[in-house]
């Protein structure tokens, strides 16, 4: 059975920093993704990264601010979140896609973390 587990969430002022964590057990040789969702709003996409490594991809409103990454020997993969702006406030959900290949919709990601969230004050 396929775990994840988020952490990292929490309040900081417009133009900090956080960084999230996700430890994935149960399955090896897969992609990883980022999503979050806001009040009222549908779940978005953030960043994606194939567990080698050597792929990423990026919302357009997060590209050049947030990097995604992977620690292999830990089953963890991480989301860096600098210059944080208050829209980018949401629940932020890590989730893992049995295939490999990089992927943006929600609907083709396999298992999903419980969420932290993510409050950015102006």
């Amino acid at each position: 059975q396929v775990q994840l587990v988020e952490s990292g969430g929490g309040l900081v002022q417009a133009g900090g920093s956080l960084r999230l964590s996700c430890a994935a057990s149960g399955r090896s040789s897969y992609t990883m993704g980022w999503f979050r969702q806001a009040p009222g709003k549908e779940r978005e996409f953030v960043a994606a990264i194939r567990w080698s490594g050597d792929s990423t991809v990026y919302a357009d409103a997060v590209k050049g601010r947030f990097t995604i990454s992977n620690e292999n020997a830990k089953n963890t993969v991480f989301l860096q979140m600098n210059s944080l702006k208050p829209e980018d406030t949401a629940v932020y959900y890590c989730a893992l896609r049995r295939l490999a290949g990089l992927c943006t919709s929600a609907n083709f990601y396999d298992y999903w973390g419980q969420g932290t969230q993510v409050t950015v004050s102006s």
